[in-house]
């Protein structure tokens, strides 16, 4: 796979990528007045609220909570700093040294390239069900995840088995898709460009440098049969709270096992110059027994945004492939 890279230590930008930022800037500036260069803080010269600006969503904070918290919803101060001490010396040298050949492999970067962010002070992202636990799966998603198919596509994810085919593996391998929706963070990339005209809201974000542009005035409904990869998105106000709501997700867009038939919720709302509040919530009643909802807060981060170039001197997936091409013979 391509190397990862920190925001601002990237050391090139591809001309095509600049170009096609550049022009996506001057599309959305077309419609914008002059008097938008000097937008207080908290609206646009259209009288939107403001979101724009570069965001870094990154948390340590697991989607679902650890068992060994219980009931616990919350962190104390003295368990934050810990966690956040160890999140900054995942990957040093010292700790490396003591590592098996296994562990060290998995860590595959120094401290670096790594950007996992911070405790968001919670036990889990999940604040609905109140447990932090996803919901229990339909027994039609139990029954398929026990199928012969979905554990052998499991195990060549993960290498353990040959793939078929370039469809077998995960999206971010492919270069597809890595931030899916809802957006969640790992260890590393997890900065958005948030971009603001009358009508539209843009969210450019950096792992794949996929865009997602979100209009949030009346659109047509789309047809069932047309489906993207981050879904079709439609956004509206309430109050200084924007509500995007995503669906006509395609059917290898897996999230958690759901795909075709997800719908989600997102809510963004400023509520300080430097925190984004974004609020989310998921159905899809073929996997999920019930709806269910998180958060996380966004910070703001330094910039500029480079291109990841996720295709560009790849040999992973060829690599993948042709190791699996091998296996077989062995059989």
């Amino acid at each position: 796979m391509q190397p990862m890279g920190r925001t601002n230590r990237l050391p090139r930008v591809s001309r095509d990528c600049r170009s096609v930022f550049v022009c996506l800037l001057c599309v959305l500036s077309v419609s914008v007045p002059v008097a938008a260069q000097s937008t207080s803080a908290s609206r646009t010269a259209w009288g939107a609220p403001d979101l724009q600006g570069l965001w870094n969503h990154g948390t340590i904070t697991p989607l679902e909570r650890p068992a060994d918290y219980g009931d616990r919803e919350l962190l104390t101060d003295e368990e934050v700093a810990a966690l956040n001490l160890a999140s900054e010396t995942r990957a040093t040298s010292e700790r490396r040294s003591s590592l098996t050949r296994e562990q060290d492999v998995a860590l595959a970067y120094n401290q670096f390239w790594w950007d996992r962010g911070i405790s968001v002070g919670r036990t889990s992202l999940i604040t609905d069900p109140n447990n932090g636990r996803l919901p229990k799966r339909t027994a039609s998603a139990e029954a398929y995840l026990a199928t012969d198919e979905a554990q052998r596509l499991q195990a060549a994810k993960r290498g353990r088995v040959p793939a078929h085919g370039p469809e077998d593996m995960d999206l971010g391998d492919r270069c597809l898709v890595y931030r899916p929706v809802p957006i969640t963070s790992s260890g590393y990339n997890n900065h958005v460009h948030v971009l603001q005209s009358p009508g539209y809201v843009v969210i450019f974000q950096e792992q794949i440098h996929d865009v997602r542009i979100i209009p949030v005035t009346d659109q047509p409904v789309l047809p069932d049969q047309v489906r993207q990869w981050l879904g079709v998105s439609r956004g509206r106000w309430e109050g200084d709270t924007l509500v995007v709501e995503t669906k006509n997700f395609y059917e290898q867009a897996d999230y958690l096992g759901s795909h075709v038939n997800r719908r989600v919720v997102e809510r963004f709302t400023r509520v300080a110059e430097d925190v984004i509040e974004y609020a989310f919530t998921v159905d899809d009643p073929t996997v999920w027994t019930a709806s269910w909802s998180g958060m996380v807060p966004w910070r703001p981060a330094e910039g500029p945004l480079f291109e990841y170039a996720c295709h560009e001197g790849n040999y992973g997936m060829t690599n993948l492939l042709t190791s699996s091409r091998a296996e077989e013979k062995k059989q």
